[in-house]
């Protein structure tokens, strides 16, 4: 493309061209970008960042998608391999840039700018304290659209511009990646804007956050306290239920490896443990998943064998007076994001009614769920989509991607003519997004989905396997 047609197609695009300087990949091409113009948004920042570690030198530009998703772009000073991946953020977001400060790779920049590619995220449209923070939502349908939906499209609308204002051309190609609520935003993406990405990685998908976070989590937090406020199970149960679950289930897949393959194979006889009625009352809940009075299930699946090493994280605390994080999760919802009227902060989840209180949540599901199963205008696109998830997570049971899964084939016409665009990968032994290192130290860090989605959409033939070289 000629420079002149690259100023009209930059005009067209609602920007403001830059000086052909740009083209220099130097600092001032960079800091130029802070005076770019933008159709309902602002550039607030440029600045060059050096190479250290294994991350090439960038041009880090900071913008706001109106009226308030933060938004950070990251463009490779050399090396640019014309490509475009985002990032999704995890919990209730709100802090811009925390995935890439923990060092890993998961809803972080990264593993696309160690690769030449440009990258952006944002902040999912608030600023909070935490990610279990969710008083951002308070009475602002506004802000929860923006956490729902629209961050997705503006974080990539003005990432994209910046990718053509800096290089001079657009990416040719598209990547998105998220675990989490980041997968649940990789859902989003493929239903929602089937044609924005050419591949998608979801990792452990929160597709459905009234079912799970508000419905699923308020269900296993009753289950577990007691009349006096205390929990039911805790560190010591969650160790003498995990030593029984591996003694009678790690081998039924042939290998004795400290991981079960598929808990749904699973059935442990919990008599002999010292357990008591009402622990083991609680764990049939825990195992069974949410229900209303008639007996019919609200959320596929319960909390799934196999998972008990990490259930101090997110569901019992640990022996050292720790508190979980399912409590935070699901009280932070229910309080501002759940449902159509919020209750506020003197709601807890011991406050949720099963029987009336899921279709109090029509608008949120809306608004932010990604579990539709039709994928069709993602697949005609020409889409490839990875998602993987573990079967020891306790926070986002896996159960819920299952049946994604197998609805999203039933529509397909099979899972033959489904594996054309979508691999599944159930990992045994994972926690959540791999943040805990499982049996034989596997976690986030054993994996690489981003290799096979590249291998994919290079040369058309699904990937066998996501682990890491």
């Amino acid at each position: 493309m000629t420079r002149h047609l690259a100023v009209l197609a930059l005009l067209a695009s609602g920007i403001s061209a830059i000086p052909a300087t740009r083209a220099l990949a130097d600092e001032s091409a960079c800091t130029a970008l802070r005076d770019t113009v933008l159709s309902g948004a602002v550039v607030t920042s440029a600045r060059v960042m050096p190479a250290a570690d294994t991350l090439p030198a960038y041009c880090e530009v900071r913008a706001t998608a109106l009226p308030a998703i933060s938004i950070e772009i990251r463009l490779p000073m050399e090396g640019w391999n014309g490509k475009f991946y985002q990032a999704g953020c995890g919990g209730f977001c709100g802090i811009l840039g925390r995935a890439d400060a923990s060092g890993g790779w998961v809803n972080a920049m990264r593993p696309g700018l160690e690769r030449g590619y440009a990258t952006a995220t944002s902040d999912s449209g608030h600023h909070a304290l935490s990610v279990v923070d969710g008083g951002w939502a308070y009475n602002n349908p506004h802000a929860e659209r923006d956490w729902g939906w629209r961050s997705i499209s503006e974080t990539n609308r003005v990432g994209n511009l910046m990718v053509d204002a800096f290089y001079g051309s657009p990416s040719q190609q598209a990547i998105f990646q998220g675990c989490s609520t980041g997968g649940r935003m990789a859902h989003v993406a493929a239903s929602r804007f089937p044609e924005m990405f050419d591949g998608i990685i979801s990792g452990a998908p929160a597709m459905d956050y009234p079912g799970l976070v508000a419905t699923a989590m308020s269900w296993f937090i009753q289950a577990n306290t007691a009349p006096d406020g205390s929990r039911i199970l805790g560190a010591a149960e969650a160790k003498t239920i995990g030593d029984a679950v591996l003694a009678q289930c790690d081998g039924i897949d042939g290998a004795e490896d400290g991981a079960i393959a598929d808990p749904r194979q699973c059935t442990v006889d919990y008599a002999g443990l010292g357990l008591s009625n009402q622990q083991l009352d609680t764990l049939a809940r825990w195992r069974e998943g949410p229900r209303n009075a008639a007996g019919e299930q609200l959320y596929p699946g319960g909390i799934p064998e196999g998972s008990e090493p990490f259930w101090f994280l997110w569901l019992t605390g640990d022996d050292k007076g720790s508190s979980p994080l399912v409590p935070a999760f699901a009280g932070g919802f229910g309080r501002y994001m759940a449902f159509d009227q919020d209750p506020g902060p003197a709601w807890t989840p011991l406050d949720f009614d099963f029987e009336t209180d899921p279709a109090r949540m029509t608008t949120s599901a809306e608004m932010y769920n990604g579990d539709n199963p039709d994928i069709s205008a993602f697949r005609a696109a020409g889409g490839k989509m990875i998602v993987y998830h573990g079967w020891a997570d306790a926070i986002v049971t896996p159960y819920k991607t299952v049946d994604w899964y197998e609805k999203a084939a039933e529509l397909a016409g099979g899972t033959e003519a489904l594996s054309d665009s979508v691999a599944l990968f159930m990992v045994p032994g994972l926690d959540h997004c791999g943040i805990l290192p499982g049996p034989g130290g596997i976690n986030a860090a054993a994996l690489d989905p981003t290799a096979a989605l590249e291998g994919w959409l290079a040369t058309g033939t699904p990937p066998v396997s996501i682990a890491a070289e």
